[in-house]
């Protein structure tokens, strides 16, 4: 957080650019990434790069996200997001790009994204719960957007709070009507 590159809007990729070796490897590099710190989605302004393009990734049986179901590598580019349910729900983000601090955002549920992957070839997906959130926190990382921007103030309740504070005092137990995500 600080970097200029996160409040930047990304630059659009050509079908020849997407299919060039370079952004390729961007891809690669980017999973690799999102592993190693133990992400589950990663936009290329986290990594300094001020492009349409973002990743996400997740298994079912990740005890982190229990419940959340799976998505498998998603490649994002160049994405035309659509909000199809304007009910909000809410989550704990957190974020590689704001380290250890958790807040608390309301998204709507349901989104359809229409994008083109990997190989430059348009593809569509609807998503709703836990994917509607995850992709709408990665696809505003391309908009020059961090969760800390959508903080809502609620009585009683803190919307941002350090890692191990959040663990402590506002972690959602079962049945609670937020949840918890990290990109």
């Amino acid at each position: 957080m600080g970097h200029p590159v996160l409040r930047k809007i990304g630059k659009t990729l050509t079908e020849k650019e997407i299919k060039s070796e370079e952004i390729q490897r961007l891809i690669v590099d980017m999973h690799e990434t999102m592993i190693e710190y133990e992400g589950i989605g990663l936009a290329a302004p986290q990594i300094h790069e001020s492009l349409q393009l973002a990743i996400i990734e997740f298994g079912e049986d990740s005890d982190r996200y229990p419940g959340m179901g799976a998505q498998g590598l998603t490649v994002f580019i160049n994405p035309k997001i659509t909000i199809l349910d304007t009910q909000e729900q809410g989550f704990w983000e957190g974020c590689l790009s704001v380290p250890e601090l958790r807040g608390l955002v309301y998204r709507p549920r349901k989104v359809q994204v229409e994008f083109l992957d990997e190989k430059a070839k348009p593809q569509k997906i609807v998503a709703e719960g836990f994917l509607a959130t995850v992709i709408q926190h990665e696809l505003d990382h391309l908009q020059g957007t961090l969760f800390i921007d959508r903080l809502k103030n609620e009585p009683g309740k803190t919307p941002l709070a350090f890692t191990e504070e959040y663990a402590r005092y506002w972690a959602p137990e079962e049945g609670d009507d937020v949840g918890e995500l990290d990109d």
